[in-house]
């Protein structure tokens, strides 16, 4: 049976593997096609305007690009719903998930720093985040408590990153947040989760981090 959806992806994007999550979550037949963003064929750009990944391709060969536009399509038109009913409470999920973008830039700023005390910037300015999200965080199992929806959607992928970082000891980043650590090993047990990253991804995270050449690629080297 043919797959109903293309997802046009690169193995380490974080916003592929969030619409992964939640094709899976509803149980959606997809295919992953992997491209190399440093050599971008022809037939790529023209689909993807801004040239980045993820793109979902959907009957006809029609083409949706960016994962939040992505996963607001597959809610709008596929159950169950990840989105809760209330406007307002939906509004704010939907602030969150923001917040999950801006934390993997954050991400993005550590991984890059060009020395010790911006790394130092960095890994400060990140745990002030996860503070914020601990102060948001209920019982659990899920942000939202009992339901899975969009929000863990978007920070299983951002937590992968944490399983690298916390290869250095001086980076501790989940430490005196227990409800944030709770929420984390939820989702890495999550099957959508697991299934939305390659099985190498931790070495390929690693290398590309070590490639970067930064401060936090000479702390990782060191413990070679």
């Amino acid at each position: 049976m043919q797959p109903a959806y293309t997802l046009v992806s690169h193995p380490l994007c974080p916003y592929v593997q969030r619409a992964a999550i939640v094709l899976a979550e509803k149980a959606l037949a997809f295919e992953r096609r992997d491209i190399d963003l440093a050599r971008k064929p022809d037939w790529f750009m023209r689909i993807s305007p801004l040239g980045k990944t993820p793109v979902l391709l959907v009957a006809g060969g029609q083409a949706i690009f960016e994962s939040a536009v992505i996963c607001e399509y597959l809610e709008d038109c596929h159950g169950p719903a990840l989105h809760p009913a209330d406007a307002l409470t939906r509004a704010r999920h939907r602030g969150w998930m923001e917040f999950g973008s801006a934390t993997l830039n954050g991400i993005a700023a550590f991984y890059n720093a060009p020395d010790a005390a911006a790394l130092a910037q960095r890994a400060a300015e990140l745990r002030g985040r996860l503070k914020q999200l601990e102060a948001a965080l209920g019982a659990g199992p899920w942000f939202a408590g009992r339901q899975f929806g969009m929000v863990d959607a978007v920070f299983g992928p951002v937590f992968r990153y944490f399983e690298l970082f916390d290869t250095l000891d001086e980076f501790d980043f989940c430490a005196a947040l227990p409800r944030l650590q709770a929420w984390r090993a939820a989702l890495a047990r999550r099957a959508s989760v697991r299934m939305a990253a390659p099985a190498d991804y931790a070495e390929r995270l690693r290398d590309f981090v070590l490639a970067r050449g930064a401060a936090l690629a000479a702390r990782l080297q060191s413990r070679v």
